[in-house]
């Protein structure tokens, strides 16, 4: 994932990148070289929902010839688009699996080579339950599918996250437990409109924690340390606001 610029994808640039894509991989390995490049996380609910107008890189399974890699930089250098901006990183995390192939389903196909596939909805969910950031787009996201599909009267139930879950990761028990109880209650309540603005004010609030961390402790944050510090963030900011809240009760009663 690259951070070298402010570029932001829409559902409308990112057809745009991904159509020139096709054209600049079928100059350099001819139409008889099919690729298939399967999106996944924001660049997937960018292209399959309304709920989210835009995301900052697009992460991809990528199965094609080694031009793809030319091909994606002309693009890049055409658009100005940062490094990286079609990349795989996502297959070194620990929500990636290779059964998220099977699970995913045709979306577009451009210059008759470059196929284009998104993962199934109750698998998308069961990807962010696993990743589960907080401070990312995961939970909203999760929320954001299930409100889309309830309005499209294709609600998505408990049983068949459950089952995709366990198809991509083998036992429910492999998926954090805050991510678990947090579907289970989301599943209770039902009322995912109202859900869904909680969760992206929380996600908000915990990127701007993490930020002024940042800016107050350079190089102290490490992928392996990044959820102790947010969860430590968070329960300062609660006695804060709990103390807060105290003050101001004893200030009424008097």
């Amino acid at each position: 994932m690259s951070t070298e610029n402010n570029t932001v994808f829409t559902r409308e640039n990112l057809d745009l990148y991904l159509k020139e894509l096709a054209k600049e991989y079928r100059k350099l390995s001819g139409k008889s070289t099919p690729a298939e490049i399967i999106l996944i996380g924001g660049a997937a609910i960018l292209e399959r929902y309304g709920f989210r107008d835009m995301t900052t890189d697009v992460d991809a399974i990528i199965r094609a010839a080694s031009s793809m890699k030319e091909a994606a930089n002309r693009v890049r250098d055409r658009f100005d688009l940062p490094v990286g901006w079609l990349n795989a990183d996502f297959m070194q995390t620990d929500s990636y699996t290779p059964k998220l192939i099977e699970h995913a389903v045709y979306y577009k196909t451009y210059s008759n080579v470059l196929n284009i596939r998104i993962v199934a909805a109750e698998y998308l969910i069961a990807m962010k339950l696993k990743a589960g950031r907080k401070y990312k787009n995961d939970l909203s996201d999760i929320i954001g599918i299930l409100a889309e599909h309830e309005k499209r009267g294709e609600t998505i139930g408990m049983e068949r996250i459950e089952t995709a879950v366990i198809q991509l990761y083998g036992r429910w028990e492999n998926i954090p437990s805050d991510s678990a109880a947090f579907i289970r209650d989301a599943m209770h309540n039902g009322n995912f409109s109202a859900i869904y603005e909680v969760v992206r004010a929380n996600e908000q609030q915990a990127r701007e924690m993490m930020v002024q961390f940042q800016h107050d402790y350079p190089g102290v944050m490490k992928q392996e340390n990044v959820e102790d510090i947010l969860n430590n963030l968070q329960k300062r900011e609660n006695s804060r606001a709990a103390v807060l809240e105290q003050l101001k009760k004893q200030m009424i009663d008097k």
